[in-house]
């Protein structure tokens, strides 16, 4: 293997190095991720992830030069509604928005209205990507059916998924997440996953007592998942904490595309590659 990252973690992890626990500042963000695009690990980074409300607060255009394509990632923090000013304020030249992320819900509401909203805002962006973020509660397989609707009626739309935070009920069980991929695995719904995946094999933080899925169990269960299996198997590959039993199955597919998992957003690029290179998927040296 050479040190180039393999084809099958090519844009695996978006920078999200402005949102907790890193909160960089959006200037040292910025540089960062440029380091970022120009290391030999730049096949691994997704785009720069940034909030509306710092979009909306205009100092990106003073960072960014307009001949370098800068490419971001706009998260929805203010409101589906709000997404069409933040996407106003993108600088004209130098900045493209290569996604947009907003959640379409809190836990216990009905998803349908807000992603009726963000599903009309999709028809009007003229082919950016929109990931849905939907709560794994109330009315969550009605609402794939409706994105799964929406991307047959041939618009950009697919499904983003909360996997940690703050509080115990934000990490799904492996059976509810192994339960989620097979249920877009079923629809062929691409999804984006968010929060908690800060190693890659699942863990127990000691500070929070919190346990964290890993994104390679993630990988595993995935490619298990659209080779066919069903809920039970898939949950499995979710808990295991062996790197061994993860390893080998996505070693198997380095030199193929990622099916259906688009990926997740980290605060460091640092913890991921590193986890990659210990576990001996991704050969190479890392400095930040």
């Amino acid at each position: 293997m050479s040190t180039q990252v393999p084809r099958l973690f090519a844009g695996l992890v978006d920078d999200a190095a402005v949102f907790p626990p890193g909160s960089a500042t959006l200037p040292d963000a910025v540089a960062a991720h440029r380091r970022h695009r120009a290391a030999w690990y730049a096949d691994l980074v997704g785009p720069l992830l940034l909030p509306a409300s710092a979009i909306a607060a205009g100092e990106l255009g003073a960072l960014v030069n307009r001949s370098e394509g800068f490419v971001i990632g706009l998260i929805g923090d203010t409101g589906v509604d709000q997404l069409p000013f933040a996407l106003s304020f993108l600088p004209p030249d130098g900045v493209t928005a290569r996604q947009i992320e907003a959640p379409v819900a809190k836990r216990g509401e009905d998803p349908q209205p807000g992603l009726a909203e963000l599903i009309k805002l999709t028809e009007k962006l003229g082919g950016t990507p929109v990931y849905a973020e939907i709560p794994l509660t109330f009315g969550l397989l009605a609402a794939l059916d409706t994105v799964a609707e929406a991307r047959a009626d041939g618009l950009p739309v697919a499904a983003k998924f909360r996997t940690g935070g703050l509080a115990a009920e934000l990490f799904p069980t492996p059976v509810e997440l192994a339960a989620v991929i097979c249920a877009c695995r079923d629809r062929e719904l691409p999804f984006k996953l968010t929060a908690g995946l800060h190693h890659a094999v699942r863990h127990r933080d000691p500070e929070t007592g919190f346990t964290h899925h890993g994104f390679v169990n993630v990988l595993a269960a995935t490619l298990a998942a659209v080779d066919g299996a069903e809920v039970d198997a898939v949950a499995e590959l979710l808990a295991a904490t062996d790197p061994v039993r993860l390893v080998e199955p996505v070693r198997g597919g380095l030199d193929t595309p990622r099916p259906l998992w688009i990926g997740y957003g980290s605060c460091s690029m640092t913890e991921p590659l590193t986890d990659l290179i210990r576990l001996g998927l991704v050969n190479g040296g890392f400095e930040e």
